[in-house]
């Protein structure tokens, strides 16, 4: 089979054109659950990047310490926990949460306490369109429950190291035979695996899968993954189905990084330069060719 990689036209496609009479509950209820103590930010660059991508509503659940910086998001709605961890986010609690939501995405920032497996099986138990990112992918390869608990709509964001844990095996063999693994994991666990790298591979349970070959250096930092997490969110509130939603998040995170790259250079480039050229490539890349304004490819 001829290797599929991703297009501008093709993502153009799968988004289309927002119409007019659109009001937010059309593109997504979304819920995050992400932040700690040691990783705040996390879930303010997780959730501003939901909001950047077109998210309809969010609201996000974390720790008393992570508030703080979610603060300066007014579009976010806040639902704090009680406590300092995630000891106190329990089945009851997260009940109407799960309910509202029509997606979710849990892991960024926080933390690898023990009592985030219980979470996570909460989230998955629901199955609902869901993003399981960094720590969540932590307490997914520790928790039977929760790997039980995967189905057809999760979709899973992991780097080389996290596959190399849910899979059991080396970070080197993990990279050297990255299709193979996120095609064959993609089956066995029935849920969408992106497999990030310099390249991203994204795999399908029904055997689908497709190259992303966009993004640069610049994206090796804390914070990128955060970032994918919550355009991810974003793609799923706007009823992409999770396949297409983990390909246009990864060609977004990618050309969006492009566009940062153009301004601030490699050195330069944070997360947050990242989230805010999100909404840039929509209105002046993806977009456009959406409404057949441009003649051809442009560079982002």
């Amino acid at each position: 089979m001829d290797e599929h990689v991703l297009t501008k036209n093709e993502i153009a496609a799968l988004l289309g054109q927002r119409k007019r009479e659109s009001n937010k509950g059309d593109n997504g209820h979304g819920l995050l659950l992400a932040g700690s103590g040691t990783m705040p930010g996390a879930a303010c660059m997780a959730a501003t990047a939901a909001l950047r991508a077109g998210i309809g509503t969010l609201k996000v659940i974390c720790p008393k310490p992570a508030v703080e910086g979610l603060r300066a998001l007014p579009e976010a709605m806040l639902a704090p926990l009680a406590g300092e961890g995630w000891d106190s986010c329990g089945e009851g609690l997260l009940a109407p949460y799960l309910r509202d939501a029509s997606c979710i995405a849990i892991g960024p920032g926080m933390g690898r306490a023990p009592e985030t497996d219980g979470v996570l099986h909460c989230v998955l138990s629901v199955q609902k369109p869901t993003v399981v990112d960094a720590d969540g992918l932590f307490a997914l390869a520790r928790s039977p429950q929760a790997r039980a608990a995967l189905h057809g709509k999760v979709v899973l964001t992991p780097h080389f190291g996290e596959m190399a844990r849910l899979c059991r095996m080396e970070i080197a063999a993990v990279r050297e035979n990255q299709e193979a693994l996120a095609r064959r994991y993609a089956a066995e666990w029935g849920c969408i695996v992106l497999l990030k790298g310099a390249r991203s591979v994204i795999a399908a349970p029904d055997g689908r899968y497709a190259w992303n070959e966009t993004g640069n250096p610049g994206l090796a930092k804390g914070g990128s993954g955060d970032v994918l997490a919550g355009i991810a969110l974003a793609m799923l509130g706007q009823k992409l189905e999770p396949f297409e939603a983990a390909c246009a998040a990864s060609f977004l995170l990618g050309a969006s990084a492009d566009v940062a790259l153009d301004v601030l250079r490699e050195r330069m480039l944070m997360a947050r330069d990242v989230t805010e050229m999100v909404e840039w490539t929509l209105q002046n890349s993806v977009y456009q060719i959406s409404k057949g304004t441009t003649g051809g490819e442009q560079q982002c």
